[in-house]
């Protein structure tokens, strides 16, 4: 039976969540014991669902693979048309997961507030550069002069919209990809991002993959 399973709103997460977890020895960085992961297996994509319809069907979804992985995690953004509160949104998916198969202890649903563009930015040198700009020194005071980031963020209030703002204005002017998402969260370093749905993934696989001796 395989780890982990991974039940996302689209490609973009998709790339977030396997740049993170197919480091080499990533479990050293996150504290946790190894587990077999492949981005290509264990992660599936809600495909024309999107974030509404993985509120609505992820049960549907997800219950063909219950036989196949112990755990399993559901992730989707807050901000869509119609969405209700994100601990709203959290108790449906947790709900779903528990319709599929899986005991409390066993999955985890998370909403990343606002959207998936927030795993984009921290203050590492990797997200600037990943942005098209040399350096965090140089894309921070733009940001701030721009009215996308408040003096002394690190994340703006509208992460989308500043990513491509960002991503127009730079020193290499690129368009936002599926592909940025894996460039950043595959570089920055687990204890650079500060978000609570990163936070609660990262706790979750401490308690599954316990380390060594702890």
């Amino acid at each position: 039976m395989n780890a982990l399973l991974f039940l996302v709103a689209d490609r973009d997460m998709a790339e977030a969540v396997g740049g993170l977890l197919e480091r080499e020895q990533v479990h050293r960085s996150i504290g946790c014991g190894a587990f077999d992961f492949d981005s290509r297996r264990d992660i599936k994509v809600a495909a024309g669902q999107n974030d509404p319809g993985l509120y609505v069907r992820a049960n549907e979804l997800l219950r063909p693979f219950a036989a196949e992985y112990r755990r399993a995690v559901v992730i989707v953004d807050e901000e869509w048309e119609g969405h209700p509160r994100a601990d709203a949104i959290e108790q449906r998916l947790s709900a779903h997961l528990a319709d599929a198969g899986w005991a409390a202890d066993a999955g985890l649903a998370l909403v990343v507030c606002p959207e998936a563009d927030v795993w984009l930015w921290s203050d590492s040198p990797h997200s600037a550069t990943a942005l098209g700009w040399p350096s965090w020194a140089a894309l921070r005071p733009a940001l701030a002069d721009n009215g996308w980031l408040v003096p002394g963020e690190t994340k703006p209030d509208r992460p989308k919209e500043a990513a491509e703002w960002a991503l127009r204005h730079g020193v290499r002017r690129a368009r936002r990809s599926a592909a940025l998402y894996r460039q950043v969260a595959s570089k920055v370093s687990v204890r650079r991002c500060k978000d609570a749905a990163v936070e609660r993934l990262l706790n979750a696989l401490r308690t599954w993959f316990p380390a060594e001796g702890a």
